[in-house]
């Protein structure tokens, strides 16, 4: 059996937690063994993805204030606030070693990790694309990508995590916003102490986790150290991971209304100027139904309470992807609503109402 090297630099400061799995991965060649790597940060931080636009995605001045700093990794993705309560994996492989396609990638190695999880009495199931679930909450998720020569998939075990403080570091168009957000992130993510009651010692994780690699990727693990070149590399990465110019780069930002807090669970925003004023729309979408919305805007409407009403009419339905159809039916269901509840709206109609709901519409 082929070994795979298991790197474990446990508690390391934010910078050093991101940068030793990019040093392997920069430095390993065709013929190399695979590497697991596994770390838990000294201290927390806001890690933001290779496509990301920091001044879109995340508070940079609450940030600043609170001491947080922000790295971006080599690894697609939304912005997490990382802490010393999650211990993260990076799975690096020689690519020729690794799935071609990015959905098996994820599958081949999410295998052991949900093991793990099952191991220690957590029913975890994996939610593709990336995330792994609990009884419908997302108890973690992955990333993926190629850098040089190796093939990464990254991850972490959630002991506990801080949805307060993830809800203050990303930027939101307002604290109404901010709150759905933190909500969001109570009803639809979950931990091993939430789970377990308490959070499992970190040396059983690791030990169930290495043994699950061993049985469901069939490389033995090795306990080791980093290279000469390995140690080299992350000197290099350190001083990237730390230039400004690759921190705050410009022109990768992700195409996306709102935020992911889960596989198929968003929340969102969209507007639409209709003649007879702004309408605005905050939804939650789980499965591409609307689980929760709400209406603002600078429009009149009698009754007073109308919108609401009509938000209330409009929980559950599921929205139009791609067919014209089925945003036709749609809007004629709004339609249907708007006469139902007697809605007096001068200058907006149900085309308007559906109009905003599409531009929120969060395509992955």
């Amino acid at each position: 059996m082929n070994r795979i090297r298991v790197i474990d630099v446990g508690y390391v400061p934010p910078l050093e937690s991101m940068a030793t799995f990019h040093a392997v991965a920069e430095s390993m060649k065709e013929g190399d063994d695979p590497v697991v790597t596994l770390v838990n940060p000294t201290d927390p931080f806001v890690s933001v993805g290779l496509h990301q636009d920091i001044d879109q995605e995340v508070d940079t001045a609450y940030c600043e204030a609170h001491g947080l700093p922000i790295v971006r990794r080599d690894v697609g993705g939304g912005a997490v606030y990382l802490n010393r309560d999650q211990m993260f994996f990076h799975f690096v492989y020689p690519y020729r070693l690794a799935p071609a396609r990015v959905e098996a990638i994820y599958s081949h190695f999410i295998a052991p990790v949900l093991a793990t999880y099952q191991a220690l009495g957590v029913p975890a199931v994996f939610r593709p694309v990336n995330d792994i679930h609990v009884n419908g909450r997302k108890i973690g998720g992955t990333g993926s990508a190629r850098i040089n020569d190796a093939t990464v998939m990254v991850g972490s075990f959630m002991f506990d995590f801080d949805m307060d403080t993830m809800a203050r570091c990303l930027k939101v168009s307002s604290e109404k916003f901010r709150d759905k957000l933190r909500q969001g992130m109570e009803d639809y993510m979950t931990t091993l102490t939430r789970e377990l009651g308490r959070p499992p010692e970190r040396e059983r994780v690791k030990s169930l986790f290495l043994g699950a690699i061993e049985e469901h990727l069939g490389h033995r693990p090795e306990e080791s150290r980093l290279t000469s070149a390995e140690e080299e590399a992350l000197e290099r990465v350190h001083s990237l991971l730390q230039d400004p110019e690759w921190v705050y780069q410009k022109g990768r930002r992700v195409v996306s209304t709102g935020v992911k807090i889960a596989a198929g669970t968003y929340l969102v925003e969209g507007m639409h100027k209709a003649p007879g004023g702004l309408i605005r729309v905050r939804m939650l979408t789980r499965d591409n139904a609307l689980e929760d919305l709400e209406f603002s805007g600078d429009f009149t409407v009698f009754p007073a309470d109308g919108v609401e009403r009509l938000a209330g009419r409009l929980r559950g339905v599921t929205l139009p992807m791609s067919s014209e159809a089925d945003t036709a039916r749609l809007q004629d269901h709004i339609a249907h609503e708007m006469t139902d509840l007697g809605l007096d709206i001068p200058g907006v109609h149900a085309g308007d109402f559906l109009s905003a709901l599409m531009h929120g519409i969060h395509r992955e």
